[in-house]
């Protein structure tokens, strides 16, 4: 029997016949896909089982020192001790969130750049922009819930309110001249201000930053003179005296101040709003990965020290799995919507 090499049959057909030479090559063809195709298997799996082998960055879509980069630090700082390998925190401010969150949505899928998202890009953000840049439930692998926190509603204290009745018959009688902060359009913040106009009827002129801190510190010099902000943002202004609570934003009190009560038992029942942050990845990223993420989150959420450092700071750690995760961020995109469209709120 004599052999003949693939390469001249196929540039002489005719000597061997070209339905055999076709079937011959597409034989061949159909083998190195495949042959390829497991070897990229055989890579990404070998990827998966020696990651981390690199640092690893997490981007925070607002500036430094709002309660986003708060949590990403304190959980980053543990993944670091964990996995062994540098943990790096970018801050991408920008379009409330949008402009992080759309990095991260197209990286390379491979578990060395994450996202500490927030409510605003990962929920209210998909009613509040007419064009997003990133599909949330398409484009990201959803790998934990980090936290939740209240808002507080404080004021500056210049401004003779102590009470929620207090603040709406001020506003009300001076309607506009209230000029209130948030950390970007679309976020909890500015959209628990929202809800409360709403509910009200009150005036008030909104004032967003690139971040919390920025806000905060603008409303502590006192050229703002309310905020809807995350309680472990503010905490320390307020403790130091440089703010007033008048209320946090939950259905029930903050155990870090006991003493301030809810909006809604304090003359606004049904008024709620919270906010909350978790991990994401690229879509794609392999499940290997994402599993070796969400156990490292949450041992870390689970240990003494993080309960205490968090919980002191308002925060309530949570650290559910990746599944109910997704769930968690499916239903939060349809609860915001229909505050957003309650409020009338709209983001250009």
């Amino acid at each position: 029997m004599r052999v003949y090499p693939l390469a001249s049959m196929i540039a002489s057909p005719s000597k061997f016949g070209e339905n055999t030479v076709n079937s011959i090559a597409r034989a061949f063809a159909g083998s190195v896909v495949v042959t390829l195709s497991a070897l990229s298997g055989h890579v990404i799996a070998q990827g998966a089982a020696a990651y981390p082998s690199k640092p690893i960055r997490i981007v925070v879509p607002f500036a430094p020192g709002g309660t986003t980069d708060i949590v990403a630090r304190a959980v980053g700082a543990d993944m670091s001790r964990f996995m062994g390998q540098p943990v790096a925190i970018e801050n991408r401010a920008g379009a409330g969130g949008n402009l992080g969150s759309d990095a991260v949505a197209k990286a390379a899928p491979d578990g060395y750049t994450l996202l500490v998202g927030a409510v605003s890009p990962q929920a209210i953000n998909v009613t509040l922009y007419p064009n997003m840049p990133y599909d949330v439930m398409r484009d990201f692998e959803h790998i934990s819930l980090l936290a939740a926190v209240p808002n507080l509603l404080e004021v500056h204290p210049s401004v003779p309110v102590k009470t929620v009745r207090e603040l709406i018959d001020y506003a009300r009688a001076n309607p506009g001249k209230l000029a209130y902060a948030s950390s970007g359009s679309g976020t909890s913040i500015h959209l628990s201000a929202e809800l409360f106009k709403t509910m009200t009827g009150v005036e008030m002129l909104h004032i967003p930053y690139k971040g919390s801190a920025p806000a905060v510190a603008d409303l502590v010099g006192g050229q703002v003179q309310l905020m809807f902000d995350n309680l472990p943002s503010s905490i320390q202004q307020v403790k130091a005296g440089k703010l007033r609570a008048i209320a946090v934003t939950s259905a029930r009190r903050s155990p870090a101040l006991p003493d301030v009560p809810t909006i809604a038992e304090s003359g606004l029942p049904g008024y709620e709003a919270t906010s909350w942050f978790g991990m994401h990845a690229p879509a794609k990223t392999p499940k290997e990965i994402i599993n070796k993420l969400y156990a490292t989150v949450s041992r870390s959420l689970r240990s003494p020290e993080m309960i205490e450092r968090l919980t002191s700071q308002g925060a309530d750690p949570v650290g559910n799995s990746p599944e109910e995760f997704a769930v968690f961020v499916r239903e939060e995109i349809a609860k915001w919507a229909k505050v957003v469209k309650a409020s009338g709120a709209k983001v250009e």
